[in-house]
């Protein structure tokens, strides 16, 4: 919880025209927002994945909603410590879902994709008891928080991988309001991976993504299944992708061939390219320029107000 209420508070210290200003904005924070922290949304595996949440404190006018996935390869990293990621979209009003998922040491894959989208049915399920907005969930991520942002908003319920998530409404008919697909408003992908199979044999080989995939002698399948460009289709929602052209650990290329898929299918989507930028670390100027491109993105699908 310390750390939670810590980012939020610092946010009343960046970039306000005055101090009055600045502390002005963290006691409204106080008052807009309580926290919940390492909430369980799965049990799969012998594991408990986790989630953290920044939720209205009046939730009788639901927030766009912020589902934010960690990267680290799929095989490290954690939720906490991308916190001070999430300032900009408090900012712009949003609420915020934090997810922790299965990395490699406790599943291989598809697991994280799993994760992602009942990380995602949580949210659906819970819409109304926490103030979400479940006509403005934005899906975003990371590197391989990025490929799991992508497959969370990506994935038609006909791919299988929601089934281990805790149903919304148990036996619910369809006819009764129940409905087994999952939308979200929009996804903002940094340089998140598009074919995964690309990364475990060839050229482009990581060591991360080969430890994701094991010894599973159906492998190829698997990352098949998991990697966005098989789901290109028509009727996505609209994708920003933001990738350096010098990106050592996710090619590219990776953001390159999703663009292009993504315009012949005829799905509003963008690409920011950060030129010479590598695998994130991207200087001030850079990563002000992409918080802007995602704040105008936002404007034009109508999922935030002009600020």
């Amino acid at each position: 919880m310390k750390r939670w209420i810590l980012a939020i508070l610092m946010l009343g210290f960046v970039g306000h025209a005055s101090a009055d200003d600045e502390l002005a904005w963290g006691v409204d924070v106080q008052l807009q927002y309580r926290t919940l922290d390492n909430v369980t949304y799965l049990r799969a595996d012998g594991h408990e994945s986790k989630l953290d949440a920044i939720i209205p404190r009046d939730t009788s006018k639901p927030l766009p909603t912020l589902l934010y996935i960690h990267g680290g390869g799929w095989v490290q990293g954690d939720k906490e410590r991308v916190i001070l990621h999430f300032l900009p979209y408090l900012r712009m009003g949003f609420a915020v879902v934090n997810v922790g998922y299965r990395l490699a040491r406790h599943a291989l894959a598809p697991a994280a994709v799993e994760d992602g989208r009942c990380a995602l049915r949580w949210i659906i399920s819970n819409a109304a008891q926490f103030g979400f907005d479940t006509n403005r969930i934005v899906v975003s991520g990371h590197s391989a928080g990025g490929h799991l942002a992508l497959t969370t908003g990506m994935l038609p319920a006909s791919a299988g991988l929601d089934r281990r998530c805790p149903a919304a409404r148990p036996n619910a008919p369809v006819a009764d309001g129940y409905e087994p697909e999952m939308r979200v408003a929009a996804i903002v992908n940094w340089f998140g991976i598009t074919d995964v199979a690309d990364l475990v044999e060839g050229e482009n080989a990581k060591t991360y993504a080969i430890a994701w995939m094991g010894s599973q002698p159906d492998w190829r399948e698997i990352a098949e299944r998991v990697s966005p460009l098989t789901y290109v289709r028509e009727g996505l929602p609209p994708i920003l992708t933001i990738h350096g052209d010098a990106d050592r650990i996710v090619p590219y290329e990776h953001a390159t061939r999703l663009h292009q898929e993504l315009d012949r299918a005829g799905i509003v989507n963008s690409l920011l390219t950060i030129e010479g930028g590598g695998h994130g670390g991207f200087n001030r100027d850079e990563l002000l320029r992409a918080t802007e491109t995602i704040r105008d993105f936002l404007k034009e699908q109508a999922i935030i107000d002009s600020l």
